[in-house]
């Protein structure tokens, strides 16, 4: 594996990538004086914060997380990215003064956010608080940034008012050939349906990056989707090997919580300071948010039944190659909505799409799993990008289309959100 760039390095590469793509200049300059290096600690402190509160105190679906962790890293970008200058804007255009802390300002937008939307977490949201400002210099400066802070926050919390949330969405569908039912062990209906009509974060409509529909019932590719799924999906499989198991079960971990770690540790390993380390979640965890909506609207609108259901019931699906198995089980226990596209990938593409911007290609990915107890590095999205959509296969989760499809879908809306936003400034 190659040397990663230094994090300085990491803004020079930014750009000349972007300079290739012909979308922004390859240099970045401050708006002003000199940048002065500013510790992303306090960055790294509010997402396991946010991970504590969205994920542990208020139990939120894996898919709806990423989208309060894109409103909490929208936020916390613009607090830090208005103070010390370097990259554009997410939908704003203030500044704030040359010298507020821009440690406090990040601090003030994370815990208003998270304040606003987790009111039952009031105790431990004011506790990190307290001690994130402890660790600034009491005076002007500290109390400049917290205001600016504030009003980033209020900046975020504004544009998503009526976003969609919670809004009566139901999935309508009947049970037929090819259409998603509840499925074993929970039969639970389709989770959190109404975040298939969220409106994105960055994209503009959750039908920006539709995908097209599933492959046909009779189709070559749904024969071989298929076959694959039942035989190396099943929960006992004799054609699965350990080490696919591992891959299966590894990357069965809640994905939010998981990358949010990542991007932790990344930024820990490469020295980024504040306004770097801002720049890597906002991009990811917006990108993220909108890849679930996507995904979400895409199981929406195409209902497609789960390979448990597709197995069980293959005597239904008028294909004469497609034999069943009443008894067949995944390894997996299969998750409460449909299969076109896979959430998991859709998430997966866009963060690689995300981190190749970022770093010219050398990802350096590292993600933990707390259901495997292991830590895998990745040195590229390619090599990433494999091992997940195998996973959801040897899982006995997903047909391989729909992993395809959306990983790739997945990374089209994260070259969008570079393309577009978070860019060097001129």
């Amino acid at each position: 594996m190659t040397r990663n760039p230094t994090p300085h390095a990491l803004v020079l590469l930014t750009g000349l990538v972007a300079l290739a793509l012909g979308t922004v200049p390859a240099t970045a300059t401050t708006s002003a004086a000199p940048h002065h290096r500013t510790s992303a600690g306090v960055i790294l402190d509010w997402s396991e914060t946010a991970v504590a509160t969205v994920h542990t105190d208020a139990r939120r679906p894996a898919a709806e997380q990423f989208l309060w962790y894109g409103f909490v890293d929208a936020a916390v970008y613009n607090a830090v990215v208005g103070i010390e200058g370097r990259y554009t804007e997410y939908k704003w255009h203030e500044r704030g003064p040359r010298k507020a802390s821009a440690e406090a300002a990040a601090a003030a937008a994370a815990h208003k956010v998270l304040l606003t939307y987790f009111p039952a977490s009031k105790a431990r949201l004011d506790t990190a608080y307290t001690v994130s400002l402890a660790n600034i210099p009491d005076g002007k400066a500290e109390k400049q940034g917290v205001r600016f802070g504030e009003r980033a926050a209020d900046r975020i919390i504004e544009l998503r008012r009526n976003d969609g949330r919670g809004a009566p969405v139901t999935y309508d569908k009947a049970p037929a050939p090819g259409i998603w039912r509840p499925t074993a062990p929970a039969n639970a209906p389709f989770a959190v349906p109404w975040l298939a009509k969220v409106r994105p974060l960055l994209v503009g409509s959750p039908d920006r990056f539709l995908p097209g529909p599933p492959p046909a019932l009779t189709s070559r590719t749904y024969t071989r989707d298929f076959a694959e799924v039942k035989a190396v999906g099943a929960r006992n499989s004799t054609t699965r090997t350990a080490t696919q198991t591992e891959t299966a079960r590894f990357f069965s971990d809640v994905l939010p919580v998981q990358f949010q770690a990542a991007y932790r540790g990344y930024t820990a390993r490469h020295g980024l300071d504040l306004g770097d380390a801002a720049r890597l979640f906002a991009a990811t965890g917006t990108a993220t948010a909108d890849a679930a909506i996507t995904a979400w609207n895409s199981k929406l609108t195409y209902g497609q039944w789960r390979p448990i259901t597709a197995i069980q019931l293959a005597d239904t699906d008028g294909n004469p190659s497609t034999a069943p198995d009443p008894s067949w089980l995944p390894l997996l226990d299969t998750p409460p909505y449909p299969d076109w596209v896979s959430g998991h990938n859709i998430n997966d593409g866009a963060v690689m799409a995300v981190l190749n911007r970022l770093t010219g290609g050398d990802v350096d990915f590292r993600i933990s799993s707390a259901v495997t107890g292991t830590t895998r590095t990745y040195g590229s999205a390619a090599a990433y990008n494999r091992d997940v959509i195998d996973a959801r296969v040897w899982g006995g989760l997903h047909f391989r289309s729909s992993d395809v499809v959306a990983n790739r879908t997945g990374g089209r809306i994260g070259s969008w959100a570079m393309d577009h936003y978070f860019r060097p400034l001129r």
